[in-house]
């Protein structure tokens, strides 16, 4: 493998409880009642957040509609993530694997469906500047169809210069998973953050588990 394409949210950053209780909190009260913990699964995890407001509203948002409401959760996100300092920090050993990557000049990039204002969030609190150009992050800015499309790996993976068979992909979500094996990427690692490793097991296609950036196999990059 020459390169690796991080997802973020749930990945890079174990947020994914941050999300669910926001979505949970918002989705409240976009139809009445709460997303289910099969919903949250299904529909929200790896998607964008203007396919999610169309299920959970049970049509088509317009464009106005999709931004004002994806940007009211976004807000009760990022203040959740500012009120939990204990979670606001990168995943175990994510921060020593960026530094060895980095120093190894291995190509890497960051594939999210989070919006810029999240994005922009990221950049800032977590100073990812250190480690990734921030000009090869692709992110969800309306136009990439959302996970299990395969457009936003094929995306990373050009920007990268690199064919999608050459790159590693690092995901939680199952509809991330699903568009990393559509993408073509050459091995789909999938990591247990908020998931039992028992769920992973059950999915075809993954070419390793890991519970943490502590145990990712470094030497698969000089395969």
């Amino acid at each position: 493998m020459k390169g690796i394409i991080f997802d973020f949210n749930g990945t890079l950053y174990w947020d994914s409880q941050l999300h669910y209780d926001a979505w949970e909190e918002y989705s409240a009260i976009l139809r009445g009642i709460p997303f289910t913990k099969e919903e949250m699964r299904e529909k929200m995890f790896g998607h964008t957040n203007a396919d999610i407001i169309e299920y959970a509203i049970g049509k088509k948002p317009t464009d106005e509609m999709a931004e004002k409401y994806g940007k009211e959760k976004e807000a009760v996100y990022r203040k959740r993530c500012l009120e939990n300092p204990d979670l606001f920090k990168l995943a175990p050993g994510a921060i020593e694997l960026l530094d060895y990557l980095k120093a190894k000049d291995v190509p890497m990039t960051i594939a999210t469906m989070s919006e810029w204002d999240n994005v922009e969030f990221y950049i800032k609190e977590f100073g990812l500047a250190k480690w990734f150009d921030i000009d090869k992050i692709v992110y969800s800015n309306g136009k990439i169809p959302g996970k299990p499309a395969p457009d936003i790996f094929l995306i990373a993976a050009k920007k990268l210069n690199l064919k999608p068979s050459e790159c590693v992909v690092v995901e939680d979500a199952i509809a991330g998973i699903n568009s990393a094996l559509a993408a073509g990427i050459g091995k789909v690692i999938g990591i247990a953050s908020l998931e039992p490793i028992e769920f992973y097991k059950s999915i075809d296609g993954l070419d390793g588990i890991i519970k943490n950036f502590y145990e990712f196999d470094r030497t698969i990059f000089s395969k």
